[in-house]
């Protein structure tokens, strides 16, 4: 090759370093992110706090946390439901999805432990009642599907579950449409509830314990940043507690409570990442706000 040439392949070559950068081929862009990945955060589910401190540790098996991308929970193996779920719901979390009623074990529980299967409660007399609902996680098929997991589920009074409970949940959706995002923990505790076949303390041959009470505690924000920090004594915190009993009322707000009541009968410490000065405000009171 001449030094003519040599000097032509040496300015294409350098030409073609200069702007290479600036011209993007189809394959230079990543892959789009999935809808579910852009709605993935652990913090967020845990945002208000772990109100058990429970850990992923096999040596505690009665407060064992398990974290998906859609809820964090405390199971209790010896019961076979949660002790309490944490979930977040914001708007990317309600989309189109179908409901999947695809009931399922939890097959990421510590190996040898007792998987509570889909058919655990047949026969019952109680409906496997979800912690976090079905319709708050509707972004995409596989979150929908998440909430299926028996390790998501409680032995819950048919009509407690499909009016009293189905009517907070509704309206909790309808506060993150009205410019909300919500931080939601629920669960149950004692032993003994009333189905459509009677009164019953366990299911599925005494693996699967029927709680007495059932719960949840609401955190009402507009959609911002910095959550925990943001709850003030005008925050509205909606708590509710339930008996587990096929005969209670449709109408939730009845049941309505304050959350240092469910901590004392729980045990637990919810809101813990609050500062403790507003801790000790909105806590004592008792939510009197809207129902519907």
């Amino acid at each position: 090759m001449n030094y003519r040439a040599q000097y032509l392949v040496g300015a294409l070559l350098a030409f073609s370093f200069l702007f290479s950068g600036c011209i993007k081929e189809p394959y230079d862009d990543p892959a789009p992110t999935p809808p579910v990945a852009l709605s993935v955060d652990d913090d967020n589910l845990l945002t208000m706090g772990n109100p058990s401190g429970a850990t992923a540790d096999v040596n505690q098996p009665t407060n064992y946390l398990l974290v998906k991308p859609q809820y964090a929970l405390s199971y209790h193996r010896d019961r076979g439901i949660p002790n309490w779920v944490s979930w977040r719901i914001a708007s990317f979390w309600l989309g189109s999805a179908d409901r999947q009623d695809d009931f399922r074990a939890d097959n990421t529980l510590p190996a040898g432990w007792y998987q509570v299967q889909a058919t655990s409660y047949s026969g019952s007399g109680f409906d496997r009642g979800h912690n976090c609902p079905s319709a708050d996680r509707t972004s995409t098929v596989p979150d929908n599907s998440a909430t299926f997991l028996m390790t998501n589920m409680l032995p819950q009074a048919p009509n407690n579950n499909q009016q009293t409970w189905a009517d907070l949940e509704s309206y909790c959706r309808t506060l993150v449409r009205a410019g909300n995002e919500l931080y939601v923990i629920m669960g149950s505790y004692g032993k003994g509830g009333v189905g459509s076949k009677g009164a019953a303390n366990t299911v599925d041959n005494g693996r699967v314990t029927v709680p007495a009470r059932v719960w949840k505690v609401i955190v009402v924000l507009p959609v911002g940043d910095n959550d925990a920090a943001r709850v003030g004594s005008a925050t509205r915190i909606i708590a509710v507690d339930t008996p587990n009993d096929n005969s209670l009322s449709q109408a939730w707000g009845q049941y309505r409570t304050s959350v240092d009541a469910i901590e004392a009968a729980t045990g637990l410490d919810l809101l813990s990442t609050v500062p403790s000065a507003v801790q000790a405000t909105v806590e004592a009171q008792t939510d009197k706000g809207a129902t519907n």
